[in-house]
């Protein structure tokens, strides 16, 4: 009766320590896998945050080549706007000039 009481517990205790190995090799599969997805998630936000960067950039590059054609554009017409202004104005500027001159000398017509 000692002998089975015994084989019982040892029986129990050899129960219990392949419950335990299981449970740790589990463990185990459960931690790996989690590390893995976890890899996978960071992987994905750093691709994720690369990709919206590339597109913040060229979101950028095609604001600023717009406002560049709007600056060049409003340049051009301010030149355009000062040469006629300029071409207007250029006759009574020689005008005015000769008359001076005259004056500096002392010429009369």
């Amino acid at each position: 009766m000692k002998i089975e009481v015994l084989k019982s517990i040892k029986q129990t205790e050899d129960n219990y320590k392949a419950m335990i190995s299981e449970a740790n090799a589990e463990k185990e599969r459960r931690i790996s896998g989690a590390r893995l997805e976890a890899d996978n998630l960071i992987i994905k936000a750093n691709a994720d945050a690369e990709e919206h960067k590339k597109k913040r950039l060229s979101d950028a590059r095609v604001d600023a080549g717009k406002k560049h054609a709007v600056i060049i554009k409003q340049g051009d017409e301010r030149a355009a706007a000062l040469r006629e202004k300029g071409r207007r104005n250029l006759d009574k500027a020689v005008a005015l000039l000769t008359a001076r001159f005259k004056e500096l000398l002392h010429v009369t017509t």
